[in-house]
């Protein structure tokens, strides 16, 4: 019977893994609420009825209500510009804040459905963490399985009218952020050409050639930095910062992550960050840095490069 279940199960390992993330905003968190979510689903085996739900819209209730138990414990993961307001001088002390779960990003497939890589976009989970637990959850459960405001209530212990009270506060949040939660990601081959041209800038610490490649409003952060800046005068002011402190030994190596595209860099043969770049229109509209072992760790990086 447990290989029977196994097998049930293995073919939504990974949307669970996905549907945890964005509840959480962390892949090693996710991974604990997906083994949470399975060992629940074991033991309640035989109280699950396929004529109510569908085995996948069980497994989804569970795990929202594992990553519920979770957030009870925990605070939600932002970025820093979700924090704060913008820093306006590039040569400022980089002040960290340890104290604070930062969000951290995902491995991802260029090859996953766009529809997957939409809902993974960094920019929409950072604004998802802005949520209270359950109007996160109830958006999410919403949009994956397509179910009425009466089924989310019945997942989360709520009545129809405070389902579709806590939907319209969410979206007016994310309304209030500027992230479209419908909005369509770039495709993967228009993402990585406009990465590869930055990336080519970067190696050469080319930083006019960066900022040509940026769009006016580009946001850049660094958790676990507080410190973030906007606009492209700013960004380029940090990467001449960057290039003066860490000097021009560069390379670097291309990732996916959240569904956008990006890339590790290594200076003088060392890991320093891993950089996760969002593309509209032909420019980068944000580019997210990070350095945490926790980030390292997902990616399969260690040591020196």
């Amino acid at each position: 019977m447990e290989a029977d279940f196994e097998r049930a199960v293995a073919r939504h390992r990974h949307e669970l893994l996905v549907h945890c993330y964005r509840m959480l905003g962390s892949v090693h968190d996710a991974e604990d609420a997906v083994q949470e979510t399975l060992l629940r689903a074991w033991r309640a085996t035989d109280r699950f009825d396929p004529t109510r739900a569908s085995l996948r819209t069980w497994l989804y209730r569970i795990a929202t209500n594992a990553c519920l138990t979770a957030l009870e414990s925990r605070s939600s993961r932002p970025l820093p510009s979700s924090v704060g307001p913008a820093f306006d001088d590039p040569d400022a002390p980089l002040v960290p804040n340890l104290d604070v779960p930062w969000l951290t990003p995902i491995p991802g497939d260029p090859e996953a459905s766009a529809v997957e890589r939409s809902r993974l976009r960094l920019a929409l989970v950072a604004a998802l963490q802005l949520l209270p637990a359950r109007q996160r959850a109830a958006l999410i459960l919403r949009e994956a399985l397509d179910l009425p405001a009466s089924e989310v209530g019945e997942s989360l212990g709520m009545t129809t009218a405070a389902v579709n009270s806590a939907l319209q506060r969410a979206r007016a949040t994310l309304a209030r952020t500027g992230v479209d939660p419908e909005a369509a990601v770039e495709p993967p081959a228009e993402q990585r050409a406009v990465v590869d041209r930055y990336v080519e800038a970067f190696e050469r610490a080319d930083v006019p050639a960066i900022t040509a490649l940026l769009a006016d409003d580009i946001v850049l952060e660094m958790p676990p930095n507080i410190n973030w800046y906007a606009g492209r005068d700013d960004y380029a002011g940090f990467m001449r910062r960057v290039y003066r402190l860490r000097g021009t030994g560069w390379r670097t190596e291309p990732i996916w992550a959240n569904g956008e595209a990006g890339f590790v860099a290594y200076v003088d043969g060392r890991l320093h960050t891993l950089q996760v770049l969002t593309v509209a229109g032909g420019r980068v509209t944000r580019t997210s840095v990070f350095q945490a072992p926790e980030v390292f760790a997902a990616f399969g990086l260690v040591g020196e490069g």
